[in-house]
């Protein structure tokens, strides 16, 4: 029961952190609230400012970053346990503190939820909150925003990724997956994990597609997949597959660069994690879209409106599978 009431405990924390609105939550506050959370836990919060982003190599990170007046920050949370030798999990969850579309910006109703758009990083914070006193071994966590002023990046721009892959800018809306290109990149050279899962409220399509119920999924692995829905299953939050198709990967092609960031409007939610496959050097890995799940506009089943924390109890099951 205690252990019970600790993951739910950081499932609400989860639901805290998102459901705060863009004037209390940005990079460097955000970033404060992990160090508080975990500063009497056996846990290692790194947090690095714009200029050791920049010497880490997540050159496209600080593309999507530098419209904002508030600078970024990439936090990395680590929870290592003995033998050091057994590969670490690791969990990246999208943290976009507030996300106005940049150039390609949004209408008016659609940024009101904004602040929810870090539900992915919400989700991650908790989970490794929750499964502290278990054998997670490795977190990162991407933090930054998406605004506009004259040196926010544009569409038609191309800019280079940290593996040094070439991505032209089809949309600045489709900014989360930019920032965990650089971010899973960052997890798989780093720290050589077993899989490596990212969380991220991405696409409309995704909300369109399964509405508020379902977390949409690709993945290049379905063993880790299976382990990771059978977690679902347990927590009773509902994950579905969809199809990752080379047919349908094309729709990211570029003319100009390696890829594009958008791939229209077919399949956007597919192509938005085929656009992330680029990125994690072939490692097992499986993208979790989020974006209905995370923040739910009217009451459903035990949440109320807002922020649910979604996976933060998934997670935490899944760590329990590889517990030595």
């Amino acid at each position: 029961m205690e252990q019970q009431l600790t993951v739910l405990d950081a499932q609400a924390f989860a639901r805290d952190l998102v459901n705060l609105r863009s004037n209390d939550i940005y990079p460097e506050t955000l970033a404060q609230h992990v160090k508080e959370r975990f500063a009497d836990k056996n846990v290692n919060v790194k947090v690095y400012d714009e200029e050791q982003i920049r010497e880490l190599g997540l050159t496209a990170y600080l593309e999507v970053a530098k419209g904002s007046d508030n600078p970024p920050r990439f936090i990395v949370i680590e929870y290592l346990n003995e033998p050091q030798e057994q590969k670490p999990l690791v969990f990246v969850g999208k943290g976009i503190t507030y996300d106005s579309g940049g150039y390609s910006i949004k209408p008016s109703d659609g940024m009101k939820t904004m602040n929810a758009d870090m539900g992915g990083a919400g989700t991650v914070i908790g989970a490794i909150d929750a499964i502290s006193s278990n054998e997670l071994k490795v977190n990162v966590v991407a933090f930054c925003e998406n605004s506009i002023s004259g040196r926010s990046y544009k569409p038609g721009d191309i800019i280079k990724a940290r593996n040094g892959l070439t991505i032209e800018v089809d949309n600045t809306d489709a900014e989360g997956r930019i920032t965990l290109a650089d971010a899973v990149n960052y997890g798989v050279t780093e720290y050589d994990p077993e899989f490596i899962i990212d969380l991220a409220t991405l696409t409309g399509a995704c909300l369109v597609a399964l509405a508020e119920t379902y977390t949409g999924a690709v993945t290049n692995n379905q063993e880790t997949f299976e382990k990771l829905l059978a977690a679902a299953k347990v927590s009773n939050e509902r994950i579905w597959q969809l199809p990752n198709d080379d047919t349908i990967r094309k729709y990211n092609e570029s003319e100009v660069a390696d890829v594009k960031n958008s791939g229209g409007r077919l399949g956007g939610t597919i192509t938005a994690g085929q656009f992330i496959e680029n990125f994690i050097e072939e490692k097992p890995w499986v993208h979790l879209d989020i974006a209905g799940t995370a923040y739910l506009s009217k009451p459903q089943g035990l949440y109320e409106k807002g922020a649910t924390g979604v996976h933060v109890r998934t997670l935490c099951n899944l760590a329990k599978k590889y517990s030595k």
